[in-house]
């Protein structure tokens, strides 16, 4: 069994993030979070395992002083953490894709922040931060921008290139989801359905309630998921399906202390 230690052949240590975690004493999930925002960029292997080195470990711990100490939360830190040169805004990722993505429709709709932002039900502030890269939206949130653009949220991934019948996990396409959510698209393409793989932090979740046109199928492969239909609660764990319609207002969060998998396909394709 190799050691989380092991050092790739240009000899720097690396860490898998539940050694980071220990060494800048906060959380694997606290790790992810930041991670949406910015804060850091760990390398992946092929399998999607995150790798940190000691640097990264260093400005980590930076965090969690600025955390603890000065009471920041996680925006006001990587805001922080940039203007004194630590953080270096995104070249690409995601969030990067992502912000620019929805700058241009509202751009091409000749929308105001304002006129968007109250359409869809968030603060011009937060809408300004999401198209400047600076936050991630939620599930929700994305879900609904895309369906007041009439778009997609498969647009919102990097779906560049040809698709391809069998999709390798190292393959997927990945948005990063609010904090704590990650969405790995497993086909794209011309799809009748959108298949996907959350991983869900503890206590993260989709954000506010939303709704979109057709059916939702879901398969907790590890961990729990609470969901919401209306009024209506239901907590699932590994091994339980679920099925709705998916113009029934519903909104999820992980109830857990691990982190969940959930097998998740919407038909069709969500706006």
């Amino acid at each position: 069994m190799r050691s989380s230690n092991a050092k790739p052949n240009y000899g720097k240590p690396f860490l898998k993030i539940g050694d980071a975690a220990r060494r800048a004493g906060v959380s694997p999930s606290v790790i992810r979070s930041w991670e949406n925002l910015g804060l850091t960029r760990p390398r992946r292997t092929e399998s999607k395992y995150r790798l940190y080195t000691l640097d990264d470990v260093k400005l980590l711990k930076r965090a969690r002083f600025l955390r603890k100490v000065r009471g920041l939360n996680a925006a006001a830190i990587v805001e922080l953490l940039r203007r004194e040169g630590r953080v270096k805004p995104a070249a690409g990722g995601s969030a990067g894709a992502i912000g620019s993505h929805l700058r241009q429709l509202r751009a091409k709709r000749r929308l105001s922040l304002a006129q968007v932002a109250r359409s869809v039900g968030i603060s011009v502030g937060f809408l300004s931060a999401l198209e400047r890269s600076q936050m991630s939206g939620s599930v929700g949130t994305l879900r609904k921008l895309a369906r007041f653009y009439k778009t997609n949220i498969l647009d919102f991934f990097d779906t560049t290139g040809a698709s391809s019948r069998q999709v390798k996990p190292a393959q997927r396409k990945v948005l990063e989801a609010g904090p704590g959510v990650q969405m790995e698209l497993l086909a794209w393409g011309n799809t009748v359905m959108e298949p996907h793989l959350f991983r869900v932090a503890p206590r993260a979740g989709s954000g506010d309630s939303y709704t979109h046109e057709g059916e939702e199928f879901l398969y907790v492969l590890r961990g729990q998921l609470d969901i919401t239909l209306e009024k209506e609660e239901f907590r699932l764990k590994a091994g339980d399906s679920f099925y709705f319609e998916s113009a029934t207002p519903h909104h999820w969060q992980n109830p857990g202390k691990a982190e969940t998998w959930v097998l998740w396909v919407n038909t069709p394709p969500t706006f």
